[in-house]
């Protein structure tokens, strides 16, 4: 997926009301905000980019209604992290006690939080640095387990707090450790 980066002029900082209605008038976007006000607008994937993600999605889906202890949510989902920031993971899950806390008007919004687990799965076209500086920006904003996948170089980057992040290189199988217990993501159809 490639990202345009629209910078605004400093004056001209969006309002959380304001980049709503801007991604509503703009419905074949994908637009994310970054904490320096700068808009991000993401090209749709590819197939094969888009058949991983929805492989991952799938397995992440399968897993939560088996345990049932959050929600997961799709590329769409925005969160609006601590920073400012409005960010999209490809995937990603809150604990469902953080969940049962946001009033109905929060859950109908941009979610006033960072997920606990987020995935970002980097396509042809992405810049895998920029990918790695959004993954520490949710790491900063709270996030508790993160996987930043390469198909592409078949490598795995774990994010945990207060570590430094794990490289994996041509793993079978991701764990969802304390965060997802139980949660095994098989990586053969995202790397095939």
């Amino acid at each position: 997926m490639t990202a345009l980066t629209l910078q605004l002029p400093q004056h001209l900082k969006l309002t959380d009301e304001e980049f709503e209605l801007l991604v509503a008038v703009n419905k074949e976007l994908r637009l994310e905000l970054t904490a320096e006000g700068e808009l991000v607008i993401m090209s749709p994937t590819g197939g094969e980019t888009g058949n991983r993600n929805f492989d991952l999605l799938g397995q992440l889906w399968f897993w939560n209604s088996q345990k049932n202890l959050g929600k997961a949510f799709d590329s769409s989902t925005g969160f609006k992290l601590p920073n400012g920031a409005t960010r999209s993971p490809d995937a990603s899950w809150v604990k469902m006690e953080r969940w049962d806390a946001l009033t109905p008007e929060q859950r109908k919004k941009y979610l006033p939080l960072c997920p606990d687990f987020a995935v970002e799965l980097v396509s042809e076209t992405d810049d895998v640095e920029d990918t790695q500086a959004k993954m520490l920006e949710y790491l900063a904003s709270g996030l508790l387990l993160g996987w930043l996948i390469n198909p592409k170089e078949k490598q795995v980057i774990i994010y945990r707090p207060h570590q430094a992040p794990s490289v994996l290189q041509s793993p079978t199988s991701l764990s969802g450790e304390d965060v997802l217990p139980g949660f095994i993501l098989k990586l053969q159809p995202i790397f095939a």
